[in-house]
């Protein structure tokens, strides 16, 4: 990967937090994170504790772009600051697309209709999320607001206790191999590729989005060993080859 390009204004990027050591874990963030080394940008990170995103996010002002079924905002990260003007951008796709605005001169993120790219990141993030039991038993907290983290995510999922959202056992392998045939239509994408890509040899923000998603399963999930071979083992190797974006933190 290319150095960064210089800039005496650094974008500060919020990002989620795990427990210490500190490093990054969380889905969306990750596509942020990927998209600004993509893109080269000089940027620094402000990590943010579970328990503190919701006042961290609003006192930038940040407004909300999830919401729960009543109505209530779902305060989430990622979101930049661009301290060379002040702009504040709170969605991980928007993000996206601000970079590709502001770093012109450098490979794209989005090389065709850009919605067609926000069609594909809302069917993506439709089919992740459905082997969530998996994710809660290595979910990392951080030891000293543990406790508060989970009554937060409870409280989002509608769950009374954080055993409602574990799974062990024999009802785990099934939860397992249900997921396999979830993750067969992300599989879909790379049918018309050699690899490591969706498009080939060159990555774009499409292999952004799942590869977000792949950090999430390789820094949460115990089976990710098992989970990168499935299909073909597509998603172990846009992996693997995004490993030149991850940066460091």
């Amino acid at each position: 990967m290319a150095s960064k390009i210089s800039s005496s204004s650094p974008i500060v990027f919020y990002d989620i937090a795990s427990g210490p050591p500190v490093r990054p874990f969380a889905p969306n963030p990750w596509k942020t994170r990927y998209a600004l080394n993509f893109k080269q940008a000089n940027f620094k990170t402000e990590w943010v504790d579970v328990s503190d995103v919701t006042s961290i996010r609003k006192s930038l002002g940040a407004d909300p772009v999830r919401f729960f079924t009543d109505g209530e905002p779902f305060y989430t990260l990622p979101v930049i600051k661009d301290t060379s003007d002040g702009t504040i951008v709170g969605d991980s796709f928007d993000i996206a697309v601000y970079l590709d605005k502001k770093y012109p001169n450098s490979p794209l993120l989005f090389k065709h209709s850009t919605g067609l790219y926000a069609a594909f990141n809302a069917h993506i993030d439709s089919i992740f999320p459905t082997g969530g039991l998996l994710f809660s038993a290595g979910f990392p907290f951080n030891p000293e607001t543990e406790a508060k983290s989970k009554a937060e995510f409870c409280r989002r999922a509608g769950v009374k206790s954080w055993d409602e959202l574990n799974v062990s056992g024999e009802a785990r392998r099934k939860v397992v191999e249900t997921y396999e045939v979830s993750l067969k239509e992300v599989a879909k994408c790379f049918r018309f590729s050699n690899g490591p890509f969706i498009g080939g040899a060159e990555p774009d923000y499409a292999d952004i989005i799942i590869g977000g998603w792949c950090m999430m399963l390789a820094n949460v999930v115990p089976e990710w060993k098992e989970i990168r071979t499935w299909h073909g083992g597509v998603l172990g190797k846009l992996h693997d080859a995004l490993e030149s974006y991850r940066g460091t933190w």
